[in-house]
């Protein structure tokens, strides 16, 4: 099979052919319909050095994956050949406290997983390829009626991070409250439109390109901001002088995060998302009191089906630039030279073929 193989830090990845798996007991092949390409995946190829993670190259990427059931190891049950599922990215031990709570993300016994601090694109094979081996049924979610595999694979990552954070913060965000979203492309869009789905806040966008602020406005965002000095007096304008009662910064750049700082209300939260590399300092009267500073990694099993219960009924839709398999080095460039809207969608198969 076909496979994107990342086979050294600071490289670029390679389509290569590799045997297809073969599952054992308790494990499952899945056969592909779309992975999304995550700009996550551009600071594994460029940025970390050998050790700076607890797992190395080479693997497969993509981590945001959904397809068919194509073979069923030993002893598994709960589903068929042929059904459509998304893959949880996070694969824990499954034994420790936060696991057994379905906090894969934070597994506390990383020694035990299948990868420390990884999972299928992170360390292990990922869904770039014709067809994934997942170790366990608890990573695989069934797909809700009327949602397409092809749009279900980039909201495991994409719109579950958003949601994850916004359900963080869900009790600041009543009727009369403000939410900022900075940063609306890939996460940001979906941030947004988790907050319309879920909360009565008004929600104000920032962003500096024309297009994602044009996006911003018809996802229905009540003030769509372009940065700049005037940025935090805008926001405490609008909010009567009060700020935001949640940030959800999805950049995390020095700017980002000093326009956070800024923009908060008292006791109110600020969510670190992105993870562009700035730094917030935070003292006595760094920040406004009782303010929170948070930061967030992906989401559990469970909200993913909520999730994908609600994209099922039409109130979350990522935004997608798909690419077959064969253009998938293409798919990264592209996203890396800021060219892609929304999210970039690799499909290896049409169609599935047990």
């Amino acid at each position: 099979m076909r496979a994107l193989r990342l086979n050294q830090w600071k490289s670029e990845p390679v389509l290569e052919e590799v045997p297809v798996p073969e599952p054992g007991p308790g494990e499952v092949l899945v056969q592909v319909g779309a992975a999304g390409a995550c700009h996550s995946d551009l600071h594994l190829m460029h940025e970390f050095e050998p050790g700076t993670l607890p797992y190395d190259p080479p693997f497969t990427l993509g981590h945001e994956n959904a397809g068919w059931v194509h073979t069923l190891g030993q002893g598994v049950t709960g589903l068929d050949v042929g059904q459509p599922v998304a893959v949880v990215g996070a694969w824990g031990c499954g034994t420790c406290d936060h696991c057994l709570d379905g906090l894969e993300t934070y597994c506390e016994r990383p020694d035990l997983a299948p990868v420390p601090g990884g999972g299928g694109g992170l360390g292990l094979d990922g869904g770039m390829a014709d067809f994934m081996l997942v170790p366990s049924v608890r990573h695989l979610v069934p797909l809700p009626d009327g949602l397409e595999v092809v749009d279900a694979a980039p909201l495991t990552d994409a719109a579950l991070t958003p949601y994850h954070a916004v359900r963080r913060s869900l009790g600041k965000l009543g009727p009369g409250t403000t939410a900022v979203v900075i940063g609306v492309g890939g996460l940001g869009h979906l941030g947004l439109q988790v907050l319309r789905a879920l909360t009565a806040a008004r929600v104000i966008a920032v962003d500096g390109r024309e297009s994602a602020r044009d996006q911003a406005s018809d996802l229905g965002a009540d003030l769509v901001l372009d940065p700049g000095p005037d940025t935090v007096e805008r926001i405490r304008e609008a909010t009567g002088g009060r700020g935001a009662d949640v940030v959800l910064d999805f950049v995390g750049s020095d700017e980002t995060l000093a326009t956070a700082a800024a923009s908060v209300r008292q006791v109110g939260d600020i969510t670190i998302v992105g993870i562009a590399g700035g730094t917030l300092p935070v003292s006595f009267f760094g920040v406004p009191y009782e303010a929170s500073v948070q930061t967030t990694y992906w989401g559990n099993r469970r909200e993913l089906v909520e999730v994908l219960d609600l994209a099922s009924r039409g109130l979350l839709h990522a935004a997608t630039t798909i690419y077959p398999l064969e253009d998938a080095v293409s798919a990264y460039q592209d996203l890396a030279h800021g060219e892609v809207t929304g999210r970039a969608v690799v499909v290896p198969n049409d169609t599935f073929t047990p």
